[in-house]
């Protein structure tokens, strides 16, 4: 799957401007935007200081801080010279997604604290749609932008808001600008970018439903594999990381995580849970690799750090995994990660393994 950030951000700007444009003859200094606290002129200002913002970060990649930089409009700029900022604005992030590499993470907050090139993108076409439909809204213009722009915002940075049949009502819910039948209206909301593990020879990067769609229907979701990857189990893991988005069940942190080699940037398996800790907060883990990345060390290191990573959490007091019985390599793996096989107690508290396989179990606290 080709990113297509720069482009979506691109298409996602010139609806936008050519929509407004035809209210430029207004004076949008003294019209308020819908429902936010600013003017249409100060909400225009806001979309371009955030595109350039968010071209600052992938260019410069700080890790711990934004850039410390914005743009102001001059004082005498009027509705079309806000426009030519957006557009502006628009064309330097759009450059600078297509010229960032893959690897390359840079600080965000929300809700872990880095980002990728794609996570921008969706950020700041986020920041153009929903913007737009503010000062749409104030000037009294009709506005839809294609639905494949908000989809992509969704997929993206809101992997825990279940999908509906229109991705623009759904994301217009999802940031308190609209209601959706059957669902509570948010009054809080914040996007959400991939969680990254970082490991001596690996990162372990969230997958998103985007990219999880992409591997289920056979493509690579957006990561560069190993020759012969992704191994099946992938695929399998990443069909039920749909499924769980689809249902309105998926928590991301909870999810599949792609295991990209640091030397390389290449994925060479997958690794994740296979649902939510329980009321007991007992979950299960699960992996593979390609074949050609067996035998490395590699699945036993991510192991470790995903494992260590979960019993610090709160809601997390127990892990468990199953192997075959017959299945050296990946007893080898479990038990090198500290896991030990499941007494009877620990086999009834989690429930028997599926026929033909073995429990093994992780403990942490107590309690």
């Amino acid at each position: 799957m080709a990113d297509m950030g720069g482009e979506r951000v691109t298409e996602a700007v010139a609806d936008a401007v050519a929509v407004l444009r035809t209210a430029v003859d207004r004076n949008w200094e003294t019209v308020r935007a819908g429902r936010v606290e600013w003017s249409c002129l100060k909400t225009a200002e806001h979309i371009a200081s955030d595109l350039i913002a968010y071209a600052g970060q992938l260019a410069g990649a700080p890790q711990d801080r934004y850039v410390p930089f914005e743009i102001h409009l001059e004082d005498d700029t009027d509705a079309e010279g806000a426009l030519q900022v957006i557009e502006t604005a628009g064309t330097l992030f759009a450059a600078t997604i297509r010229a960032t590499p893959r690897e390359v993470r840079a600080f965000h907050p929300y809700p872990f604290r880095s980002a990728n090139r794609t996570g921008f993108a969706a950020m700041g076409i986020a920041e153009v749609l929903l913007h737009t439909y503010d000062i749409a809204d104030g000037l009294g213009l009709p506005y839809e932008p294609p639905a494949h722009l908000p989809e992509y915002v969704l997929t993206r940075i809101f992997p825990e808001v279940q999908p509906g049949p229109d991705p623009w009502r759904t994301l217009l819910w999802a940031t308190g600008r609209g209601d959706l039948p059957g669902r509570a209206p948010r009054t809080e909301w914040r996007w959400s970018n991939n969680l990254v593990l970082p490991t001596e020879r690996l990162t372990l990067q969230g997958i998103t439903p985007a990219s999880a769609a992409e591997l289920a229907a056979g493509g690579d979701g957006d990561f560069e594999w190993v020759e012969d990857g992704p191994f099946e189990g992938t695929r399998e893991a990443a069909a039920m990381t749909l499924k769980a988005y689809e249902g309105g069940v998926h928590r991301p942190e909870f999810g599949l995580f792609a295991l990209v080699r640091r030397e390389d940037g290449r994925a060479i398996g997958g690794m994740g849970f296979h649902g939510a800790p329980d009321e007991d907060g007992r979950a299960e883990v699960g992996y593979d690799l390609a074949e050609s990345a067996r035998g490395q060390g590699y699945a036993t290191e991510g192991l470790r750090v995903l494992s260590d990573w979960a019993l610090a959490r709160d809601d997390v007091r127990s892990l468990c995994a199953t192997t075959a019985p017959d299945n050296a390599a990946s007893q080898r793996v479990i038990a090198r990660a500290g896991y030990v096989r499941a007494t009877v107690e620990e086999e009834q508290a989690y429930g028997e393994a599926e026929p033909g396989l073995r429990l093994y179990v992780l403990p942490g606290r107590a309690g």
